[in-house]
């Protein structure tokens, strides 16, 4: 894309959109150029039609790959291109409602006691004692744990967003035992080993989620943001109120937080069925 790239990639800094988003954006663009063979300025807007098209029919892919990559489209045609015309008739992708599979207290614990490193288990436990999504946790200072208070720090998270969240006192010593076996001369919390002045890559931190979660032998979905959706999950069973659950997860939308309603065993437990209020007074059928 050259030149084009360039000032694409100058529209989003000047709006602090995420690394991530940046990439994600930048691959949209890339993908239709390369399905096409031709820069992305000399295509119609029928031509975009169809690689969306493509998306779904041929490539099968979900409605939130697809999303994003009309928004990295609409991005692309819309400020850099000032092609608004282009992409404003693409209509959002309609995502499927489907709930996280939530692993109860008893799994979470065989997934941190199937680590078989110091560093896995301390990353682990940190994760699911702070809610933390994977970003969040791969770029935690030592200095964001504040021991007195008993909080993490999470800095400029999803959403350019700081906040605070639990620190739990039974990850402490294994902390302090983590930071006395490898060195406490990084400024991360879970540097990389190579090159220790840069964060544990994401992508390792979810290698070592999945390796403990085989040796575990538990086989429900989901990657490390399962810890995530347990650590929300079990606070809402313990009593947690939706709108201290709401700013320990760093959601906007209380929406969002609530759909932890409906995964809580404990409180579908505690509804009783309409049927149960029936009174039958005929047997059972034989047959």
């Amino acid at each position: 894309m050259g030149e084009l790239r360039d000032r694409m990639v100058q529209d989003m800094r000047v709006r602090d959109f995420s690394p991530r988003t940046q990439e994600a954006y930048l691959a949209a663009v890339k993908g239709l150029a390369a399905y096409y063979h031709q820069a992305p300025d000399r295509l119609s807007d029928e031509e975009i039609h169809r690689y969306l098209l493509h998306a779904r029919e041929e490539r099968q892919l979900s409605a939130s790959t697809r999303n994003q990559i009309r928004c990295g489209l609409k991005f692309f045609y819309d400020i850099t291109l000032r092609r608004p015309q282009a992409t404003l008739s693409v209509p959002v992708a309609r995502q499927p409602q489907k709930l996280p599979a939530i692993l109860s207290r008893e799994e979470v614990t065989r997934i941190i006691e199937a680590t078989t490193t110091l560093r896995h288990r301390v990353l682990l436990m940190v994760t699911y004692g702070g809610g933390l999504r994977v970003s969040e946790v791969v770029h935690l200072h030592p200095e964001d744990l504040d021991r007195e208070r008993q909080l993490i720090r999470v800095v400029q998270g999803k959403g350019q967003k700081d906040r605070y969240t639990l620190l739990p006192r039974g990850v402490l010593e294994p902390v302090d035992r983590y930071r006395a076996v490898y060195g406490a001369a990084s400024p991360w919390l879970f540097p990389q080993r190579q090159c220790p002045e840069r964060p544990l890559d994401p992508t390792c931190a979810q290698k070592v989620y999945y390796t403990a979660k085989a040796r575990a032998g538990i086989t429900k979905d989901g990657g490390i943001h399962a810890l995530r959706h347990g650590f929300a999950t079990h606070l809402l069973e313990a009593g947690c109120d939706l709108p201290t659950l709401q700013r320990l997860l760093g959601h906007n939308d209380i929406k969002t937080t609530m759909r932890y309603l409906h995964v809580s065993p404990r409180t579908l437990a505690e509804r009783v069925s309409p049927l149960d209020q029936l009174v039958f007074t005929q047997p059972l059928p034989r047959r």
